[in-house]
């Protein structure tokens, strides 16, 4: 089933865990204009420096054998800042394949994961901004529940 506004017309996409054979291809993904400075809200940028590496879940996602996204989610129940518990850190698709489903499929991916941990709910911020991501989390169900110190939508997905 595809969400409003975003069709799927994929292949055959799946999920493979980042390796050093796939993080080059992941580096390297294009967006389209204007969507560099929403790649990764203030508040992750700050906490990427004391939070814990094992808690990150980091994806490739592959349509045949390109590499047409990644995303990263952040499992960390214990963490004091709601944010961090459950959460998309980050979710990036080649320019040329947004609009075909491929950040629904990873963020889904990533629901379904956090749901198979025992969480309720999965997290994301963004910032907000013409060319940023916000109808796409909308789109996929997120319900805005507050902005963040650094003005960032704080967006929740029931599980």
């Amino acid at each position: 089933m595809s969400a409003p506004g975003y069709p799927v017309t994929m292949t055959a996409l799946r999920l493979e865990e980042l390796s050093a054979t796939t993080a080059l291809a992941a580096n390297s993904l294009t967006l389209r204009a204007g969507q560099d400075q929403y790649v990764t809200p203030p508040t992750y940028e700050i906490a990427d420096s004391y939070t814990n590496p094992l808690a990150s879940w980091p994806r490739v996602v592959l349509d045949g054998t390109e590499v047409v996204g990644f995303i990263r989610g952040n499992f960390a129940p214990d963490d004091a800042q709601e944010e961090f518990r459950a959460a998309v850190w980050k979710v990036t698709v080649a320019g040329e394949h947004q609009g075909r489903g491929v950040g629904t499929f990873a963020v889904r991916a990533l629901a379904e994961e956090a749901r198979a941990r025992g969480f309720d709910r999965l997290t994301a911020l963004w910032e907000p901004g013409e060319a940023g991501p916000d109808i796409f989390f909308r789109t996929i169900g997120f319900v805005v529940v507050r902005a963040t110190q650094y003005g960032e939508n704080f967006g929740v997905l029931s599980l």
